[in-house]
């Protein structure tokens, strides 16, 4: 046995399924270990389109997602995905090959620093330099890369290590506990003596749920106190848009009824919250807010975010201590019935009523056709905010959104994601014209690897996010328009049936036989944006009014 082949042995005891990734000269003997193998290495396209497609399928699983690549342009090529899984909090391990250690002190071919390169989008990074910190190195970067908060670790592997001899045994497997501790007595008592006293308490719900696998803690807690939730973009499904307290999303960078419950309730208690998944400077600018911040780690230090109370520890925990063991507040009241009816009012109003197609009326045909354990995923862009505005989800973790790190060009990879990790559901991935053709290529990675799902593109031959912000800063937009594609063609290019629509029921036909017939198919949209600016100008009439 070999360097690699010990390796892709302490990779199949870390339960390792998949790896993604592009072949190189200088990973050439990890790829030989892995044909002899239970992983699976599936190629992609573009060393990005791996990195995104094990960020994707971290998100969905909460177990690390392994990605590949050579040295020089393939670690490089690894950044952005890598970036984005580790502001989102993906578990994700990635792997690149290195150039001989007989050459690491001269200026050579293809060499840089990737370790230094990875520094400030990775937990940890490390060299195997011997056989005999295999074992350790690799459950080192599995066990960071999940533990919370869950982000990105990095393996480089040498060439001329890689074909070392290795007569060594690994290490078995261990599952991290997520954690079922109790909270004190006092603390318990601290929570809910804040709670009784608030008048109008308001839950904001974080990604953090879902990585604490305490969705169903949640509800509870929830059905047991009547307390509102309102929740992040990657938070959508935490609480089923359908429960009586689910308000709706936060996270639009203009001010949307969603926000009036912050300017009316006197406590937030924030759950598996990140800072960096809507800023407190936008819903709680003055500081004023009482707060208590429930999640595994103490939040970012911010002035807008200084908490009454700091409650640290497993999220499942927490919930489970004071449902279990208190008699919880019942603050059934209406404080923010009004609010949540105005958001719905103003979801429920896009649909098949104009002739010209929109984005939120294709996320509503999306929305009705979709069962509701199907997977939708979001790539960056103007559909992005309707996305996480307007679809309604009703089951956890079924709404990935690219929100930390903001990327375009995750949601081709996603779908190949989604598809390996839960190959008997529905799942609908849908992007502008401008993410699209950052990863189009991963189309022949879907096909090839036999995905199904409806890939909706959104037409408007422009940078249609860029260009919205750059009106609503009252400037005259600039460097936003590119020329026409063809995405029909493409698409057939690839062997996927594709379709141009015209109308609402063009688009409803297509949408449910792809759904329906379990095949890969491409829909381009043309699109009207006249929405994005008649929702602005709605919203200011709106607080002028208030």
């Amino acid at each position: 046995m070999n360097i690699s082949e010990l390796i892709v042995q302490c990779l199949e005891n870390e339960n390792v399924e998949f790896i993604f990734g592009v072949p190189g000269e200088e990973n050439e003997e990890l790829l030989l270990a892995l044909e002899d193998s239970d992983i699976q290495f599936i190629p992609t396209r573009h060393e990005q389109g791996a990195a995104f497609v094990a960020n994707v399928t971290g998100r969905l699983t909460r177990k690390a997602g392994v990605c590949l690549s050579t040295l020089g342009p393939g670690a490089t090529n690894l950044v952005t995905g890598l970036a984005d899984a580790q502001l989102d909090g993906a578990p994700v391990v990635a792997i690149t090959a290195q150039g001989s250690t007989e050459r690491m002190h001269h200026e050579s071919h293809q060499m840089l620093d990737v370790k230094k390169l990875f520094d400030p989008i990775t937990k940890w990074s490390g060299t195997i330099h011997n056989a005999e910190i295999v074992s350790e190195v690799v459950k080192k970067a599995v066990t960071l890369a999940e533990e919370e908060k869950p982000g990105v670790t990095h393996i480089e592997v040498p060439e001329n290590i890689a074909s070392l001899e290795a007569n060594i045994n690994t290490q078995c497997h261990s599952e991290i506990d997520g954690g079922m501790t109790a909270i004190s007595n006092q603390l318990g008592d601290t929570i809910l003596d804040l709670i009784g006293k608030a008048e109008r308490p308001l839950i904001l719900a974080g990604n953090g749920i879902f990585r604490a696998g305490a969705s169903d803690l949640l509800r509870t807690f929830v059905d047991n106190t009547n307390i509102p939730v309102v929740n992040t973009f990657m938070a959508k499904g935490v609480l089923g848009a359908d429960h009586d307290c689910h308000i709706g999303t936060v996270g639009l960078g203009f001010r949307d009824y969603v926000m009036e419950a912050f300017e009316d309730t006197d406590l937030v208690i924030t759950i598996g919250y990140d800072i960096i998944e809507y800023e407190p400077t936008h819903w709680n600018p003055k500081g004023e807010l009482d707060i208590i911040h429930i999640n595994q780690n103490s939040p970012e230090i911010y002035d807008e975010y200084i908490a009454k109370l700091q409650v640290i520890g497993p999220i499942k925990g927490i919930l489970h201590s004071l449902i279990g063991n208190y008699q919880l507040p019942d603050k059934k009241n209406s404080w923010y019935k009004s609010i949540q009816q105005r958001v719905s009012n103003s979801i429920d109003k896009y649909g098949k009523k104009t002739k010209a197609i929109n984005v939120p009326g294709v996320v509503k045909c999306v929305r009705d056709l979709l069962p509701h354990d199907g997977i939708v995923l979001s790539d960056v862009g103007s559909h992005k905010m309707w996305i996480a505005r307007n679809l309604q989800v009703y089951e956890p973790n079924t709404c990935i959104i690219s929100n930390g790190f903001a990327s375009m060009g995750i949601a081709i990879p996603g779908l190949i994601g989604a598809n390996v990790v839960f190959p008997d559901r529905k799942i609908v991935a849908m992007m502008g014209d401008g993410g699209a053709l950052m990863n189009f290529q991963e189309l022949e990675t879907a096909v090839r690897t036999g995905c199904k799902g409806v890939v909706i593109v959104f037409k408007d031959d422009e940078y249609g996010l860029i260009k919205w912000k750059q009106k609503l800063n009252n400037n005259e937009p600039t460097g936003t328009s590119f020329g026409k594609t063809d995405f029909v063609s493409l698409a057939e290019s690839f062997g996927i049936e594709a379709h141009s629509i015209s109308s609402y029921d063009e688009l409803d036909k297509y949408l449910d036989l792809g759904l329906k017939d379990n095949k890969l198919t491409l829909l381009e949209v043309p699109i009207s944006n006249d929405v994005n600016d008649k929702l602005v100008k709605e919203l200011e009439s709106f607080y002028k009014k208030k």
